[in-house]
């Protein structure tokens, strides 16, 4: 069984897999609360899916980009699993999450989004290769005129897309799609999907030196 949890930013998912099957899942937007709910809900998690911790084999986590503190409680809770389980952990770009969700489009490029504060927004780019999203860029901290200005070819954005971005990417209609609501969460069943492959895989992170991915200095998401 693997737990997986992310706190990359204000929304907090975690969730339970075993042998290809989704067995619970939680997520919720806290305000900044994290350190108050997460382990409490872990432990209801594993009640409602009649699991215990002696249970979870790995862990996978969520590494950011995001709040500075959230991701660091995160973490936190993981290693210290981790460590008094003596179980593997798998660390996860959170997104990888949001791109694992979207459908795949030949042609066509990815955006994920997630708010970086001051009306910026943390913006990652995939294309489809060997039938699966792969990231092709370095993270890059914009605002909404500047990416709808980077756009010039058929695009899927999804993630934390407000109305201002809405109304920039609303001008570059005919080759922008933007996700659903529901398509545009990160949904920890996703990332315990990834952690577990990679778990299969044996490609597992080394606990201690495990670290969350920051955006440059004065750029980090609010907590």
């Amino acid at each position: 069984m693997l737990l997986a949890v992310d706190t990359s930013t204000r929304w907090i998912g975690i969730a339970l897999y075993a042998e290809n099957q989704v067995l619970g899942e939680m997520l919720w937007q806290t305000n900044t609360h994290h350190s108050v709910e997460l382990a409490p809900s872990i432990a209801s998690l594993l009640k409602h899916c009649d699991a215990t911790p002696a249970q979870i084999k790995a862990l996978g986590v969520a590494l950011g980009p995001g709040s500075f503190t959230s991701l660091r409680i995160g973490l936190a809770v993981v290693k210290g699993l981790a460590l008094g389980l003596h179980i593997p952990v798998i660390g996860v770009p959170s997104f990888d999450i949001l791109a694992a969700a979207q459908p795949l489009m030949e042609n066509v490029t990815l955006l994920t989004i997630l708010q970086a504060g001051r009306s910026r927004f943390a913006v990652s780019r995939y294309t489809v290769i060997d039938s699966a999203w792969k990231n092709g860029a370095e993270i890059k901290v914009m605002t909404a005129e500047e990416i709808s200005t980077k756009i010039k070819g058929p695009t899927l954005v999804c993630g934390e897309v407000d109305d201002t971005l809405r109304l920039a990417l609303g001008r570059k209609r005919k080759n922008v799609m933007i996700a659903s609501p529901a398509q545009s969460l990160r949904r920890p069943a996703y990332l315990a999907e990834i952690a577990w492959q990679r778990w299969l895989n044996n490609e597992v992170d080394e606990v201690i030196s495990l670290a969350p991915i920051y955006l440059h200095v004065g750029e980090a998401l609010p907590a």
